[in-house]
Order: C-alpha cells, then structure tokens, then sequence
C-alpha cells in the first residue's frame, strides 16, 4: 500500500479486487458534481454552513455539535428528499454490487455526519465496526460479507479528518478481541495507517474487519459532510444496524417511498415486482399506504 493514500481506483471491476485483498478503496469523485448537488442543497436542513457553525449563528442549534464526536450523526430517513435518494443512488448502489458481487443486497444502515473544526474532538483508537453491525463475527466468505461506504459529500482533505484505514494485508493475524487498540497496545497499525482524503463525491468503501479510526479536523473554519451507508447480500440476515419497518411510520419515509424507484426500494427489503407477495389484493394496500406512490410496476409485473 502507499505510505500517503489508501489503494485507489475509478474501476468498479478493480476496486473490487483491491476491496478484497486490502479490506478498502478509495473511489476517487464516483458521483459527480449534478450527481451531489441536489443533495448537497438539501445539507442546510439537517446541518449548519462552516460559517453558521464558526460564527455560532444559532448557538441552540449549534450545541449538539460540542456534546460528542457522534452527536452529529443522524439516522434515515432525513429531512431533505434529495440526500435519502442518494444514499440508494444507482452509482453508490453500483459499488456494493460490484464489491459484493451480487445484485441481491440489502442496505441495512444509513447516517449523515456533519463535523466541525474544534467542535470536539474526532479522533479514535484504531477498531473494527463489527461490534455494532453483526450479531456474530466477520466472515470472509465473497458470499457473506458486507461493505460500508462513506460518501463524501464536502472536499475531505488531510485537515478535514479523513478516517485512516490500515490494510487488512498487515492486520489479518491479529486477534478478534480487543476491538479497539491504542497507539500504545499496537503502535504498528499507526506507523501504516493511511488517508482517506478525497474530493466530494468520492466513496470509501471498508469492510467490518478492517482497522481504521476517526481522526480531528484542523482546517481554519472548517466543515465536512459524509453519508454512511451499508450494504449486506439479502441472505445475511445477521449484519444490521437499523430496522426500517421500525421507521415505516415516520411522514419522511412515506414521502422517500413515493418518490423512490422500486429497485431502491427492493434496497430496503420491498418485495421486487413480479414476487409472489404482490396479488391484487396487497397491491391495492400498497396503494392505500402510500397513496402517492405509482404501483403500476407491480401491478404490471403481476401474472
């Protein structure tokens, strides 16, 4: 690996393969600026300007931000149509079918993080994420495996605290417990560690066995926003994090459902059209639940 970056490439074919051997790639600017900018304009509803943040416009507003480095962190469905779509865009759902080689996936954990210079402090121990994302252990069967994805919504540079990751390649002996370990129990995961800086639009990709950690943000006045979002193969019922049916009630998900495509609604465990669940019977109920929602996929799709 680069002593300065993480393994890097444009190719879904090859990002894959490093996925695979390093436990994370970096995709430089995946979505583009027409991809982000509608979602982009949707980040004021849900997170302060760099400059309402520094010039403490809305200190109420504001104070969430200093409780904790996770305090920034919200859960989909967002108030901003534009950032739900994208968590489920046709580009970064393209990447978790190429790294999970497979189309039959779920997106089981979806959060949008705005961080602040100075706001708190960002950096962490080197860990894994499987702790909070599997009931059981990282497996490295192709077929079983999950991937996270950060997509980056700002520019993150070196002083907007990139995560840094630590390749799988020098990690793979080390045991399953501890899960978090200081500078001080394996200073040799710090001396290799690497950036994930990349313009907006870029996505890095990890697994939950892959070492990485938060680190601080020191650009003057800075800023910076991330969507996390995760995906697992449908068959992986134990990789979760966020129940959606438990979130099905809220007016945000009705107006995400109604404006999103039947694939990305499959994304989140929607029978596909043509499945046995959809007779006349529960696509008529589909049609009273979400009244603004056009059923005629299913309905076309029946026998």
């Amino acid at each position: 690996m680069s002593a300065v970056t993480i393994p890097s490439t444009k190719d879904l074919e090859d990002a894959a393969r490093l996925w695979d051997e390093h436990g994370v790639v970096l995709i430089p600017a995946h979505l583009e600026a027409a991809d982000l900018a509608p979602a982009q304009a949707d980040l004021p509803r849900l997170y302060p300007t760099a400059d309402e943040f520094h010039d403490d416009a809305d200190p109420e507003r504001n104070a969430r931000f200093r409780d904790d480095q996770f305090t920034g962190i919200d859960d989909f469905p967002w108030d901003g149509m534009e950032l739900n779509l994208l968590a489920v865009h046709p580009k970064v759902v393209a990447v978790a079918e190429a790294l999970l080689d497979s189309t039959d996936i779920r997106l089981y954990s979806a959060e949008a993080w705005g961080k602040y210079t100075g706001a708190t402090d960002y950096s962490q121990p080197h860990h894994r994420d499987f702790l909070n994302h599997t009931v059981v252990v990282p497996t490295q069967d192709p077929a079983l495996r999950q991937c996270e994805l950060f997509v980056y919504l700002s520019d993150v540079s070196e002083q907007h605290g990139p995560t840094h990751f630590v390749s799988r390649t020098r990690t793979a002996e080390l045991p399953l417990m501890p899960n978090w370990l200081e500078r001080s129990d394996r200073p040799e995961l710090y001396e290799h560690e690497v950036s994930g800086a990349g313009p907006a639009g870029t996505i890095a990709a990890y697994s939950i066995d892959t070492f990485h950690r938060g680190t601080n943000m020191t650009a003057p006045r800075g800023a910076r926003y991330t969507l996390h979002v995760n995906f697992r193969p449908a068959a992986a019922e134990w990789h979760d994090r966020h129940p959606w049916a438990g979130r099905s009630y809220n007016p945000r998900w009705y107006r995400f459902v109604e404006r999103a495509s039947p694939r990305q609604l499959e994304l989140f465990g929607f029978p596909a059209p043509g499945h046995a669940f959809w007779t006349q019977a529960t696509i008529e109920g589909l049609a009273s639940r979400y009244t603004g929602l056009d059923v005629g996929p299913w309905r076309n799709a029946m026998p």
